[in-house]
């Protein structure tokens, strides 16, 4: 298995995803280039902050067009606002284009409990999927986050979650994912998340 590239545009929580990677062994570098990416087996996008400004960074990054063809080729894993990033479009602040690598788009969760959504919320299970082998359906991950992702095909929808609305908390398609919830901050049910995408790297090798 080669290693996971972890995308640094500015606008990421990389060490603590770095950390937990190397907590389970798997080899990684922080992604400061194309070429770096290129190199990569597997891809992860981590996100903090604004969907503007998270997409305005990405693309001073020059980053942009080698990570779109990073999601078409291999594995890859948005994570938090990484994952929001992947749709078409989000309302956050302003009308802002996604990458556009999942039909849909972003818009604020619409419920009355207290926002963002901060802390653990369980997963409600919508297909079977190998990134989730292992976790129960029902086991609780962790969420900060105020906008939530619309998939515009229900097959791409993986998991959810409740918070007086329903949440989108896992997408996939094919080898591409969007995580909601921050698996590096979910305890073991996170590491067996992220131990299971460092197989899926390790077997498209």
């Amino acid at each position: 298995m080669g290693y996971i590239g972890i995308v640094d545009y500015g606008a990421g929580n990389l060490m603590s995803v770095s950390k937990a990677l190397d907590f389970l062994g798997l080899e990684n570098k922080i992604v400061t280039n194309p070429d770096l990416m290129e190199q990569a087996s597997g891809i992860i996008l981590p996100g903090v902050g604004a969907f503007p400004d998270a997409m305005q960074a990405l693309a001073e990054s020059g980053l942009t067009q080698s990570l779109i063809h990073a999601a078409k080729t291999r594995p890859f894993l948005g994570i938090c606002l990484g994952a929001q990033m992947l749709f078409e479009e989000s309302d956050e602040m302003h009308l802002t284009k996604g990458l556009g690598l999942l039909p849909g788009r972003v818009q604020r969760i619409d419920t009355d409990l207290k926002l963002p959504q901060i802390g653990w919320n369980s997963l409600e299970y919508h297909k079977n999927d190998p990134l989730l082998a292992g976790v129960p359906e029902g086991s609780y991950v962790y969420f900060v986050h105020t906008f939530k992702m619309c998939p515009a095909e229900r097959s791409d929808l993986i998991a959810t979650c409740d918070y007086n609305d329903s949440v989108t908390a896992l997408v996939g398609r094919g080898q591409l994912y969007g995580s909601q919830f921050h698996p590096e901050k979910s305890g073991e049910v996170g590491m067996t998340i992220l131990r299971n995408f460092g197989n899926m790297v390790g077997g498209a090798e």
